[in-house]
């Protein structure tokens, strides 16, 4: 087994490690057992060929990863798979698959007899660089994402680089989105790193913002640039656009609704554009999708506070930094927007 690189999250009331590198989900066995676990449930995506044996009693639970199955009906499932596996409070979930499934499995393990330990094995690059990270849990309705969740943070999170040498390319770029929109919220440019460092670089970034926010008072917002404009691009596409694809837009929005409102100058609006594109990421709203049904579905995001109704709320860089910009003016939100090109989703080779 290669080196590999750990980073403690430090929380108020709970600390866990992200073990980052080849290899990393063989130290599933001495995560449970400094857990104290007497029995797992392994709810993958994966062949259980793939899976470590985590040395306690197990059951596997198959799940089908995709936003199609980040529902309730999904977390009712994984809970009565448990019941089934005989899991009590003193057991824990492994989950393993992409964002979708740390999602869905963690707001599983939160509710399931209030609250069962959970480690995370993330096997996209998007879930090892954010999703899994942090503790927020969530599902989607028919009229938003991510509308029903929880704060459930996990007990371990191991990132087996190895799991994504055989990602497709379109998965590799959606995870991409994420590490892009990393450059304007602290991380730096992280273009001349290699893969496992730009993980490293990424999760350490979200560790340091979730220690001091872990609830979104506050600080946390920054971990949202993009992705009001990207959460909409999904639902409106019926999730036929990946997350990083949509949250690079999103990305390259926010720079340009950031120099139309005379927060930055064009030099970092182009910045935007220059680093969404050099990693091959779409820089173009979805074609057939009506600015106005863009609009709307960003009235429905989660960060809108008391005096929503005054215009939209969005996470922009300026003179003082990224910050949660609320209030504007929803005139102004469509006329950036309609001067963004529109394409089909990306079909990388």
């Amino acid at each position: 087994m290669s080196a590999i690189r750990r980073i403690d999250v430090t929380l108020k009331d709970h600390d866990y490690a992200v073990h980052v590198g080849s290899g990393a989900r063989r130290l599933l066995p001495a995560v449970l057992e400094e857990l104290g676990v007497g029995r797992v449930a392994l709810v993958s995506a994966v062949p259980e060929r793939e899976l470590p044996d985590p040395g306690v009693p197990f059951t596997v639970v198959p799940v089908a990863d995709g936003e199609r199955h980040k529902t309730l009906a999904s977390v009712e499932s994984y809970c009565r798979a448990f019941v089934e596996a005989g899991l009590t409070r003193s057991d824990a979930v492994v989950a393993c698959g992409g964002g979708t499934t740390t999602d869905t499995v963690g707001l599983a393990a939160a509710l399931y007899h209030r609250g069962i330990k959970v480690v995370h094995l993330p096997t996209t690059l998007l879930a090892q660089v954010d999703a899994s990270v942090g503790g927020k849990t969530a599902v989607n309705l028919p009229e938003g994402k991510n509308l029903v969740g929880a704060y459930w943070q996990p007990s371990a999170v191991l990132c087996d680089t190895d799991f994504l040498r055989t990602l497709p390319r379109r998965e590799l770029l959606s995870g991409y989105g994420e590490i892009a929109r990393c450059a304007f919220i602290g991380a730096g440019d992280l273009r001349g790193l290699d893969l496992t460092e730009q993980i490293v670089a990424s999760v350490t970034l979200k560790a340091s913002v979730v220690a001091r926010d872990e609830r979104d008072q506050g600080p946390r917002h920054i971990l949202n640039y993009g992705h009001t404009l990207g959460h909409a691009i999904e639902r409106a596409t019926d999730y036929a656009w990946r997350h990083g694809e949509a949250v690079a837009v999103g990305t390259v929005f926010a720079g340009l609704l950031a120099g139309r409102l005379g927060r930055v100058g064009q030099d970092r609006v182009a910045e935007h554009r220059e680093m969404v594109e050099s990693f091959g990421l779409p820089t173009w709203l979805p074609s057939g999708v009506p600015v106005t049904t863009l609009v709307e579905l960003m009235r429905r995001d989660k960060k809108k506070g008391k005096d929503a109704d005054a215009g939209l709320t969005f996470v922009l860089d300026g003179p003082r930094g990224v910050e949660l910009v609320p209030r504007v003016d929803e005139h102004l939100v469509s006329s950036v927007l309609a001067d963004l090109p529109s394409g089909p989703a990306p079909t990388p080779a």
